[in-house]
């Protein structure tokens, strides 16, 4: 019988085999789709499906900015294995879809996977590579930031990336400042710019917390509340950026060093994206 082009892309996209596997295999199978996952079983043939459940925790994030620095774009493709995520194809395949993503208007993961490079979409041309290297291949983060000034950081090895936006620059270089405020964000992981982006759930928490905790010492009740609220501003100083201590000099907060290098300077937003 004859095969169309339709059934061995559909096939192709079940298993992450090649086109010409797949076409053999429809064949041969008479167009069963399950006989021809097993024949390709049989030969030794990789497939996407028998990979879903297994944990991606590997990889790298690539990130890349326009010619003026007010944009940037940043994605994490995830593997199993150390080993793959430091192959050169998967390193090629990385860098293709960051280009992609950069040039699109895409803004979530799954319109991303709907773009194409060359004649394949994203998803399946991560369905090609899962077919050829036989590890489960994912886009786990896709970001996009905007800014007066927006600087990458990527830490050692490639899997924890920063985007940060500035604004304020009033015309400095703020290349450097940036990066440093990338390894701060990287190193201390804080959970919002500052207290005014604190989601109020986690204010909530934070004060019943303070709370539980002067009670459990013995404090008075009617001191609790105060107590708390202290422990609250301790947080913010400890958690958000703008108020942690700089950590290249912890005599100085992130938004003090900021104000050192031109005034006025601070951070808008910031991505945080780590692999595993």
């Amino acid at each position: 019988m004859a095969i169309s082009a339709k059934d061995v892309n559909k096939l192709r996209q079940m298993t992450g085999a090649g086109m010409m596997d797949c076409k053999k295999a429809l064949t041969e199978a008479n167009g069963d789709f399950d006989a021809a996952i097993d024949l390709l079983r049989k030969k030794g043939q990789k497939v996407s499906a028998s990979r879903a459940d297994r944990e991606a925790t590997e990889g790298s994030v690539f990130v890349k900015t326009n010619d003026d620095n007010t944009e940037g774009v940043l994605i994490a493709l995830n593997c199993e294995t150390d080993f793959v995520g430091k192959n050169e194809e998967f390193q090629n395949l990385g860098n293709a879809i960051l280009k992609v993503a950069f040039e699109s208007n895409a803004s979530s993961i799954e319109e991303l996977k709907a773009q194409k490079i060359d004649s394949l979409t994203i998803e399946e041309k991560i369905t090609e590579f899962v077919g050829k290297i036989g590890e489960k291949i994912e886009i786990s983060e896709f970001v996009r930031l905007s800014g007066e000034a927006v600087v990458p950081y990527i830490h050692a090895g490639s899997k924890l990336g920063v985007l940060v936006a500035l604004k304020g620059v009033n015309g400095a270089n703020v290349e450097d400042a940036g990066r440093d405020v990338g390894m701060q964000i990287a190193a201390m992981n804080p959970v919002a710019v500052d207290k005014d982006g604190v989601d109020e759930s986690t204010v909530q928490k934070e004060i019943e917390i303070g709370k539980e905790q002067a009670l459990a010492e013995g404090k008075p009740e009617n001191i609790v509340e105060k107590i708390a609220q202290g422990k609250l501003q301790k947080f913010f100083k400890e958690n958000t950026l703008l108020n942690q201590q700089f950590v290249k000099d912890s005599s100085q907060t992130v938004q003090a060093y900021l104000d050192g290098v031109t005034k006025g300077l601070t951070v808008t937003e910031f991505k945080r994206v780590a692999i595993g």
